[in-house]
């Protein structure tokens, strides 16, 4: 297993399973652009301070700046050099970068999210982003593939958001609707606490309900069988929203941290070609 692989498989495994389905030539592609991704989505859990914080998402902009204006790109770090091969190789978009980025700083900062309307244009442009750039390294350039991998993308991020409520929270920050929250007569020292549990399931609930609707969106269209690898997260989204159901909600439950990727569902989409 290469370095890049490896690091996927430690920092992002639902996503490292879904590109063991894409064509043998592009996973290694694949697995740069995700573990890109995977170090800037854990900047915040690295640094005690929101100005180490800034500076390191600031040095991936830069990176990036050289990377396509022709600057200085360090050497060393498999990471980086891989990145700066598939962005010339497959002509990858900038501006995916960019709004990636700018979108992370939010991770460092002490913003709560408003409303679900929030919570999405987050997932936007963070994940919806990430799918846009690794469509781009599988050559699926028609409109309704790209409209299906952002709605995927919203899902597979608030679905994700879910799943980390109560890891967040130990860091003292609860990624939920503060509207929907304060509907509910919470605060984020209960979810930090652990209380109210069937309140927080009503809020749990709203946001599951809207990661359905873009997997439902996602699913309206019809889209190039070669954007399966990227496509596949809503196998998995699936999954874990269902468990979520099961458990009415309820975040608190010992099993809600317990649960796996559903393996056998992703292989046999996968063989199908569906997601």
């Amino acid at each position: 297993m290469s370095y890049l692989a490896d690091q996927v498989r430690r920092d992002d495994h639902d996503r490292y399973l879904c590109v063991l389905f894409a064509p043998a030539r592009l996973r290694e592609d694949l697995f740069a652009l995700y573990a890109f991704n995977a170090e800037v989505a854990k900047v915040r859990e690295s640094v005690t301070e929101q100005l180490i914080g800034r500076m390191k998402l600031q040095w991936w902009r830069d990176l990036i700046a050289a990377i396509y204006e022709g600057g200085n790109v360090p050497k060393g770090n498999p990471v980086v050099e891989a990145l700066a091969v598939i962005v010339k190789r497959h002509g990858l978009a900038r501006e995916d970068f960019d709004v990636l980025l700018e979108t992370r700083e939010r991770d460092v900062g002490d913003d709560d999210f408003a409303d679900v309307a929030d919570l999405e244009s987050y997932a936007d442009g963070t994940s919806a982003r990430l799918t846009s750039l690794a469509l781009q390294i599988l050559d699926v350039k028609d409109e309704t593939s790209r409209a299906a991998g952002r709605h995927v993308g919203i899902a597979w991020a608030l679905t994700g958001l879910m799943r980390a409520v109560l890891f967040h929270a130990r860091a003292n920050r609860v990624p939920l609707p503060q509207d929907l929250l304060a509907g509910a007569a919470l605060t984020a020292h209960d979810v930090q606490e652990r209380r109210n549990a069937a309140r927080l399931a009503v809020v749990i609930e709203q946001v599951a309900r809207t990661a359905r609707a873009h997997l439902d969106k996602a699913r309206s269209f019809r889209v190039d069988r070669g954007a399966l690898a990227t496509l596949l997260p809503a196998t998995l989204a699936d999954s874990y929203l269902s468990g979520l159901e099961r458990r009415k909600y309820d975040v608190y439950d010992p099993r809600h941290a317990l649960q796996r990727p559903a393996v056998g569902r992703l292989i046999w989409n996968g063989l199908r070609g569906r997601f």
